[in-house]
């Protein structure tokens, strides 16, 4: 039996994982150049972003999902109290959802939004800081809730602190 927190980050990993399967599909779409009616008919459909793009949105929206999942059946083997395991939870949420935006907004932008101005890779745009942003503050959000995950894990005692 599984706790509310857990059952929170599930759902919500559950839903990252569907995303990252749609990508998938998107990824098939690129690399096809459209949509496969079988046996052989493609109808032809212009993909934003490129191959690759698309195999990052899907393959990052996985391993996102998986992180979220494992994290959350550790929870309360390393018997956090209950204040810090909502709060956690609620932060691998805001983290999977976060990145599941990058990948999908670097479809759109030409500089992988991986920067606010202008980069090697490309042109800023709208896309770049949409994807950027909460990316940028859930990797900060995401060390700490590493640093927790491990701290608890070494400690061996209960947590008693919110």
């Amino acid at each position: 039996m599984f706790t509310a927190v857990q059952r929170t980050i599930f759902g919500h990993a559950a839903m990252v994982l569907f995303v990252a399967l749609c990508a998938g599909i998107g990824l098939t779409m690129s690399l096809l150049g459209g949509l496969e009616l079988p046996p052989g008919s493609i109808i032809p459909i212009e993909m934003p972003g490129d191959d690759r793009a698309w195999a990052r949105a899907h393959s990052g929206g996985l391993l996102n999902a998986i992180m979220m999942i494992a994290l959350g059946l550790l929870i309360p083997g390393l018997a956090f109290a209950a204040r810090k395991a909502k709060r956690l939870a609620w932060m691998l949420v805001g983290t999977g959802w976060a990145n599941t935006i990058f990948y999908w907004a670097a479809l759109f932008a030409p500089n992988r939004a991986i920067s606010l101005a202008d980069n090697r890779w490309g042109a800023a745009n709208w896309a770049s800081i949409v994807g950027l942003l909460p990316a940028l503050l859930f990797a900060f959000v995401m060390l700490y809730v590493a640093w927790c995950f491990a701290q608890q894990a070494f400690s061996g005692r209960p947590d008693n602190h919110n």
